[in-house]
């Protein structure tokens, strides 16, 4: 099943991000989140992506009703105008373009209508509140399988809330959601608690996907971070991951 997978060992010498392949998660339209500000903004973090070994990347702009209200037109000029914007500069690298939905009370309608960005076989990133998961949620999970879609939850090493039960990711996983880990995490950038809940979740090889989170340019000095602290870094080289498969 996962022909592309290749076993690495503590001494394996790993320069790059490129066993991952393509990056499922980021912020690089400019301007309709809080992700890249500005279109040399975006140049410069894919540069950079590319640079890590990454040749295929999936950005996925927030979609938050009250926050970021941005529609599948808008994320899709976003699109376009960055995809000239890398010919003009001669970065030849695949894009595309999915979204970050939140799981409030607008995505339902989203759902509902069938508005949603995936990316590959119908996947769908998203992602719950900080505060408190979203009530109902097997309800919705159901309703979104029943739909053909895949969802993917990002980043759940960064709901606290949840850290002292991760059963509950095991039964999301049971329901058909899958689980990305952001990079960064590992590091730090998101808290020792985060930390902490990304290296048992990857001990009990609860991931299925890896995502940058890439923001800004300055994000890159943190992911190099990660290729520099092996003993985390080599814990992600043995995870069958999905990313190259989709």
């Amino acid at each position: 099943m996962f022909s592309f997978f290749k076993k690495f060992t503590a001494d394996t010498e790993i320069k790059d991000f490129s066993f991952i392949g393509t990056d499922i998660h980021s912020h690089l339209i400019p301007g309709i989140d809080d992700g890249c500000s500005s279109i040399e903004n975006s140049i410069a973090s894919i540069k950079s992506l590319k640079e890590l070994g990454f040749t295929r990347i999936i950005t996925t702009p927030h979609v938050m009703a009250e926050v970021y209200p941005n529609t599948s037109e808008t994320i899709k000029e976003g699109l376009e105008k960055l995809k000239v914007a890398l010919k003009e500069n001669e970065i030849d690298i695949e894009i595309e373009v999915a979204a970050e939905y939140k799981m409030d009370e607008n995505f339902n309608v989203l759902l509902d209508n069938d508005d949603l960005l995936t990316f590959g076989d119908k996947y769908l990133l998203v992602e719950f509140s900080f505060v408190a998961a979203p009530i109902n949620l097997e309800t919705t999970i159901f309703k979104l399988r029943t739909k053909g879609y895949r969802p993917i939850l990002a980043h759940p090493e960064r709901y606290l809330y949840l850290a002292d039960h991760l059963e509950k990711f095991e039964e999301f996983k049971a329901l058909g959601c899958h689980l990305q880990l952001n990079l960064m995490s590992l590091v730090n950038q998101y808290g020792g608690a985060a930390r902490e809940t990304a290296l048992k979740m990857l001990s009990k090889n609860m991931y299925d996907f890896f995502g940058t989170d890439l923001h800004r340019p300055e994000d890159v000095r943190i992911l190099k971070k990660v290729l520099a602290t092996k003993s985390e870094y080599h814990k992600i080289q043995n995870v069958k991951h999905l990313n190259q498969k989709v």
